[in-house]
């Protein structure tokens, strides 16, 4: 963990090809005098990406289906914001995903329109495990990179077993199974994708 006056990130190394950056937004914000909440994301990324590729020699750019990616560069890169954090992911070897969510029992109420009916036993209205899965399908959406997915059909989440749960994507002929890695970080759960299976 770096400490900056009050600016708190951390970068980590998870393997050979994935890097991880996190930024607490309002210390962030504070540091750099901002107050517009996509100006404040916008310039968090960049700075949690000028970390993690120890360069300022990149142009973040959005594809059609608001997917970010790095022009004229290979590393495949994914963008999570929630309240007060941004996550962001570096993967040199295969399309990413991750996402952080604040931990909050809303998620009770819209649990039906996300989970499946296996992923409904698991969850056990427990409002963690409800954020997990929430934050898991949010990780395969965004490594899938376009829109027609719908939750409940096309994606679900098994072998739950503390850390590391598998991600599966069906769509059409598609099907794609990732291993993903699950924490908490404060009252964040923060999910990304480790590889594909």
């Amino acid at each position: 963990v770096i400490l900056n006056y009050l600016l708190v990130f951390e970068l980590r190394e998870i393997d050979k090809h994935i890097r991880i950056g996190i930024l607490d937004l309002k210390a962030f914000a504070i540091e750099n005098g901002l107050s517009i909440k996509r100006e404040i994301e916008k310039r968090g990324s960049h700075y949690l990406l000028k970390h993690l590729l120890n360069s300022e020699d990149f142009e973040l750019a959005y594809s059609l289906q608001n997917k970010p990616f790095l022009k004229g560069r290979s590393e495949h890169i994914s963008i999570s914001h929630s309240h007060d954090k941004l996550a962001l992911i570096i993967n040199t070897k295969e399309a990413t995903g991750i996402d952080i969510e604040l931990i909050r029992d809303k998620v009770i109420n819209i649990q039906h329109k996300f989970l499946n009916e296996n992923e409904l036993v698991f969850a056990n209205n427990e409002v963690e495990r409800l954020v997990c899965l929430w934050a898991a399908k949010e990780t395969l959406y965004k490594i899938y990179g376009l829109k027609e997915l719908e939750f409940i059909a096309n994606l679900s989440i098994d072998a739950f077993d503390g850390k590391e749960m598998r991600g599966y994507i069906h769509a059409g002929q598609l099907k794609k199974t990732f291993l993903l890695n699950q924490e908490t970080i404060e009252n964040y759960k923060l999910v990304y994708a480790l590889h594909e299976l």
